[in-house]
C-alpha cells in the first residue's frame, strides 16, 4: 500500500485587498496579493483500500460531510471502491481569521490525494476543482504567493521580498458573508498595477468596516500600529505587521499586551511541498 503522506497546510496573508466592483451575479471583483507563510496546519493522509473517506483530529466542530477537507476529497474523480483515505488534521490556523485555513486544507487535500490515488490531474484541473470549493483554494493549489484578480481565480505568481510577520489573533470571529454583504463596504476602488502596491498605494478595503464592527480587531490594529503599518488580512479577524527579521518580530510579539495572542512566521514565495505536488503532473 502507498505510504502515508504528511504535509504542512500553510496559512496566507492578504498583503492588500481591494474590491473593485460587484458583478450582476453578486460576486465581487477584487485585487489582492496572497503571501504564503511557513506556518499552518499539519495534515496526514493514510490511504485505505476500502474506498472510505474518514476525517479525524481538530475538525472545529464542523460536521464531517460539510467540512471542506471531506468535500475536497469527494470532489475528485475517484474509484469509490478502492480510493479511500484516512485524513487527520492538527489545526493551528484559527477559524474566521482571514488566514485561509479551510481553503488551504482543501487545496492540500486535492494535491495529496491526486498523488496518493495516482489520478494524474494537472495543476490547472485541480485549481478548477478547487475554485468550486472556495475562492481562495486555487492559490494554495498552486503553492505560490500570487497576485490575484477577478473573484480571486486569476492568479499571477510573484516574487515578494522576504519578510517576517507578526500576526495577532483577536478573540473574535468575523463572518465573511456578513462583511461582503454589508452596505457600508467600499466596492469601487480603482484597480492598480503590481508596481503601485510596492510603491505603497494599497489598503484592505474591509479594514475600516471590520474595526468598526469588532472592537477586538480595532484594539489589535492599534497595538500593532506602533511597530509599523498594521493591516487586516482577508475579511479578518487577524491583523499583521511586517518586519525585516525574525528577532524584531519576536520582540514585538513579547510586547503585545494580554489577552492578545499571536505568532511569528516567515513569508515564503513558494511552499516547497505543495508547489512540487502541483508541478508533478504538468
Amino acid at each position: 500500500m502507498t505510504p502515508a503522506l504528511s504535509l504542512l497546510s500553510p496559512a496566507k496573508l492578504n498583503l492588500f485587498l481591494h474590491i473593485t466592483g460587484r458583478r450582476a451575479d453578486g460576486y465581487h471583483e477584487l485585487q489582492t496579493l496572497f503571501q504564503l507563510l511557513d506556518w499552518g496546519d499539519s495534515m496526514r493522509f493514510t490511504p485505505n483500500n476500502g474506498g472510505e473517506i474518514t476525517l479525524s483530529g481538530d475538525t472545529m466542530g464542523i460536521p464531517v460531510e460539510e467540512n471542506l477537507i471531506t468535500r475536497a476529497a469527494r470532489a475528485l474523480p475517484r474509484n469509490q471502491e478502492k480510493h479511500g483515505v484516512d485524513i487527520r488534521v492538527q489545526k493551528r490556523i484559527p477559524a474566521g481569521g482571514g488566514l485561509g485555513g479551510g481553503s488551504s486544507n482543501a487545496a492540500t487535500t486535492l494535491l495529496a490525494l491526486n498523488q496518493l490515488w495516482q489520478l494524474g490531474l494537472s495543476s490547472m484541473q485541480l485549481q478548477e476543482i478547487g475554485a468550486q470549493l472556495g475562492a481562495d483554494v486555487p492559490v494554495f493549489v498552486g503553492g505560490q504567493s500570487a497576485w490575484a484578480e477577478g473573484t480571486g481565480e486569476v492568479l499571477t505568481p510573484v516574487v515578494i521580498p522576504e519578510s517576517w510577520y507578526l500576526v495577532v489573533t483577536p478573540d473574535c470571529h468575523v463572518g465573511t458573508a456578513e462583511i461582503f454583504s454589508h452596505q457600508q463596504l467600499t466596492r469601487d476602488t480603482s484597480p492598480i498595477k503590481i508596481a503601485a502596491f510596492f510603491e505603497g498605494h494599497s489598503r484592505n478595503d474591509f479594514q475600516t468596516l471590520v474595526r468598526r464592527l469588532h472592537p477586538e480587531v480595532n484594539n489589535a490594529l492599534n497595538c500593532l500600529d506602533k511597530f509599523g503599518n498594521a493591516r487586516l488580512t482577508g475579511t479578518g479577524a487577524c491583523v499583521f505587521c511586517s518586519f525585516a527579521d525574525e528577532q524584531a518580530a519576536r520582540i514585538a510579539l513579547s510586547e503585545i499586551p494580554h489577552p492578545l495572542t499571536g505568532f511569528v512566521a516567515r513569508g515564503i514565495n513558494e511552499s516547497p511541498v505543495l508547489a512540487a505536488l502541483a508541478r508533478a503532473r504538468e
